[in-house]
């Protein structure tokens, strides 16, 4: 199985509009993050998790041409602002819950009407809940987690699990959670926030869980500069970047 960081940014992407902070500014590409995304890859079957306004960019940037599903963890728009972008993908088979799915017919009407107008996106909604399912042959584990009030989805995939926008756990999540090889969690800031896990916060939850490897994502440019944040954390931690890829055995 392999893991490809697609965006590891937060909602603003790094560089932030308008900012000239050292980060911002930076020419290392590590530095540069587009809004939080991966895909899951297992033989043929490609799982894309969440569709930011990004998406776009994101399979031009990988040579992305199909796709065997769609999982997303919320509705946020920085999660689900690219998915009108996999019209060229053909048929796609789209995984979340119930409240979210409710959202993407709001947000995108045209797609689910009786009369379609040619070339829009073909997506079947599949609801899940907190239960597994299998995509093609993967197995797929939802875990819930809390987003400050909002309760929204990670995911585990074997002994990989892919958290994003987590503010805290609940202990029977946590029980989802054992004998991990990896673990991707956010990581926001040094600074505490409402809805997202500081790096302290993150490293303490990381210790927690107890994985062989951890991976930050969801990053804010108020983290400071990649080469310089990845040295300061344990051996087992690291700060994802765009482009990663991931091996698992």
């Amino acid at each position: 199985m392999e893991l490809l960081f697609l965006g590891t940014g937060t909602s603003t992407g790094v560089p932030q509009i308008g900012c000239k902070c050292k980060v911002c500014k930076s020419i290392d590409l590590k530095d540069n993050r587009l809004r939080a995304s991966v895909l899951i890859l297992e033989g043929d079957t490609k799982i894309l998790i969440d569709s930011g306004p990004d998406l776009r960019q994101q399979l031009l940037n990988y040579n992305i041409k199909t796709l065997s599903g769609i999982l997303l963890t919320h509705a946020h728009y920085d999660h689900i602002g690219g998915l009108d972008d996999v019209r060229p993908l053909g048929e796609i088979q789209l995984y979340a819950e119930k409240n979210v799915l409710t959202i993407i017919k709001r947000n995108m009407p045209y797609c689910f009407v009786d009369k379609r107008y040619p070339g829009v996106p073909t997506i079947h909604l599949n609801e899940i809940i907190e239960q597994q399912f299998i995509v093609k042959d993967l197995v797929i584990q939802p875990i819930r987690i809390q987003h400050a009030a909002l309760p929204i989805l990670g995911f585990r995939f074997g002994r990989l699990a892919y958290l994003t926008d987590v503010k805290k756990i609940e202990e029977n999540s946590l029980e989802l959670l054992k004998n991990l090889d990896v673990l991707v969690i956010n990581a926001l800031r040094a600074n505490k926030h409402i809805s997202h896990l500081s790096v302290e916060e993150a490293l303490n939850l990381a210790k927690v869980i107890g994985a062989k490897q951890t991976y930050f994502t969801h990053i804010s440019h108020d983290m400071g500069l990649h080469e310089l944040v990845e040295k300061e954390l344990p051996e087992t931690i690291h700060l994802s970047y765009d482009g990663l890829k991931l091996t698992l055995n």
